[in-house]
């Protein structure tokens, strides 16, 4: 007899439309709810959240059909993280629901033209240059100009519009440091990576940004640790190390402030640890499954729909569903490894971990500082918290991610086999 062979089991690709679908359903109910939790039903809430829901198909129709792209795994979470946190805007604040759509539309728009600029590495490694210089006039800048908010000099205001240059920053980072380490034999590439490192965390602590400072140092770490374990990346540690020692010399005062208060929030439950009290509280009473949109206390406390956002979805929505937006990060930086691992070149994988490395410590920052675990930074939530230029750099940092995915680039693979047939 003839023995049997055990082949492993075929596993099915998610099937992208149907989860679109699922997708469509919960933001469209939840957002009706969101809009009908006032006094009077908010119709341009729910209408911006609508147009989400349409922008979403849009996007998932023209890519599936134009390009033949079927692996739209990161795009569904993304949505699905904006939704929940245009939804939530939207409650607490109608009249802002619209502004943080269009946000999102910008995201999307710079996601699309990123991934494309991505897939060539020769124009990414030309333009190098050109993106480190632009960060750093934007940081320079932002020196010049900025205003202090908050203890921070990081948001600049031209003709109305408020923006925050260090999100924008953080993208050239990324790039700027996948492109340069790409090749990291030449000490000259890893000088200039170094350096403009050293600008980069250097322009933050002067603005007292601690928050982003920390989350840049994390991601220089992040990108030198990608590199091969040799002498060359042993002096990027210790650069690193240095620039984290600037940053605690520089915020002494500031971090013993706050560690004063972390781990004693309920000392002083009405001045320094109001913010984290109040979102235990509100953590503890809306149990697994949340008191309901528009039902909960936070809400009317201290930076609802930004820093405190993931206290006041706890609350409403439930510990479970907090614990499932944690997860999508994680989900994210899965992703990522995977991807990673069979880039394309180097340059893919650095950038396409060191994004998601950014994104999901970002999120720990706000979730475990909101709730003492972590002392509190002010950071925001990507895609969740309200902000334009937050919304957008978390997009582009998404690029990355989708740029390491040897799938998103079959059809230039396509091109190029069917222009030589025809040649023939």
């Amino acid at each position: 007899m003839a023995s049997k062979t055990n082949k492993p089991p075929k596993v099915k690709p998610i099937n992208n439309f149907l989860m679109l679908i699922i997708l469509s359903v919960f933001q469209l109910a939840t957002g009706y709810i969101g809009a009908s939790c006032g006094e009077a039903f908010e119709s341009k809430a729910f209408l911006a959240l609508l147009c989400l829901v349409v922008t979403e198909w849009v996007y998932f129709i023209f890519f599936y059909a134009a390009f033949h792209r079927r692996n739209f795994e990161l795009e569904l979470i993304a949505f699905f993280l904006s939704g929940v946190g245009l939804v939530t805007i939207g409650s607490v604040h109608p009249d802002a629901a619209f502004k943080q759509y269009f946000t999102v539309l910008a995201g999307i728009i710079g996601y699309i033209i990123l991934v494309f600029l991505l897939g060539h590495v020769d124009l990414c490694m030309k333009l190098r240059p050109f993106v480190a210089g632009a960060a750093i006039l934007l940081l320079i800048v932002n020196l010049a100009i900025a205003g202090t908010t908050n203890g921070a000099r990081n948001w600049i205001e031209l003709f109305g519009i408020t923006f925050q240059p260090s999100e924008f920053v953080k993208v050239a980072f990324i790039f700027v440091g996948a492109a340069t380490l790409e090749k990291i034999q030449t000490s000259k590439n890893i000088i200039a990576f170094i350096v403009f490192s050293v600008i980069c965390v250097g322009s933050l602590i002067l603005m007292r940004d601690f928050g982003t400072a920390l989350i840049f140092f994390i991601t220089f770490l992040i990108i030198a640790f990608m590199t091969s374990g040799d002498i060359k990346t042993i002096i990027l540690a210790i650069a690193s190390a240095v620039m984290g020692g600037a940053i605690v010399l520089k915020y002494k005062a500031y971090v013993l402030r706050r560690f004063s208060v972390y781990r004693h929030v309920w000392d002083d439950p009405f001045g320094w640890g109001m913010q984290q009290t109040r979102v235990l509280v509100g953590i503890a009473s809306g149990g697994l499954f949340g008191v309901g949109i528009g039902n909960g206390y936070v809400r009317t406390y201290y930076a609802p729909v930004s820093d405190s956002i993931f206290g006041v979805i706890c609350e409403e929505w439930g510990l479970i569903f907090g614990v499932i937006l944690v997860l999508s990060f994680v989900a994210i930086a899965i992703s990522a490894l995977l991807n990673s691992i069979a880039s394309r070149s180097a340059f893919y994988s650095i950038a396409a971990i060191a994004g998601a490395g950014l994104l999901l410590f970002q999120c720990g920052l706000n979730v475990f500082g909101i709730t003492d675990i972590l002392p509190l930074t002010g950071v925001t939530i990507p895609f969740i918290s309200l902000g334009g230029t937050s919304m957008m750099s978390c997009w582009a940092i998404l690029a990355f991610i989708k740029a390491a995915d040897v799938r998103t680039y079959n059809y230039l693979g396509s091109a190029k086999k069917n222009k030589k047939e025809g040649a023939r």
